[in-house]
């Protein structure tokens, strides 16, 4: 599996912004899909979970403003990041959880740079 992440890039605070993750090869063999970011400096957090199920779990930091959804698939799973603020600002990755050969293993996009400011 190989993921593809995009939409990041330079945001008002209080404005919106969607990241997608492209996923390709194997993807029947994904079971759940997640993003992270990660700011300067700190370390990378998992701010949102989307199950094969399409159930979703949100970190605090995140919740009621960000909504992950699956779009055809796990061709393409999309973050809609409404209502930003500064300490959004980071670069956010997205991951699959997959099961192949009768393994579990994660596999994980480039990044992508959301930056807040005025």
């Amino acid at each position: 599996v190989q993921l593809q992440a995009s939409g990041g890039g330079l945001v008002q605070p209080g404005r919106s912004l969607r990241l997608s993750c492209t996923a390709s090869g194997n993807i029947e063999t994904i079971y759940q899909m997640n993003w992270h970011r990660q700011i300067p400096g700190q370390q990378r957090d998992i701010i949102a979970t989307i199950t094969d199920n399409d159930s979703t779990h949100y970190a605090d930091s995140v919740k009621g403003r960000f909504t992950i959804r699956r779009e055809n698939g796990w061709n393409t799973v999309s973050l809609q990041m409404d209502n930003l603020n500064r300490d959004d600002t980071a670069v956010y990755y997205c991951n699959a959880n997959v099961h192949e050969g009768g393994y579990y293993m994660s596999r994980w996009g480039q990044g992508t740079l959301v930056t807040v400011s005025s």
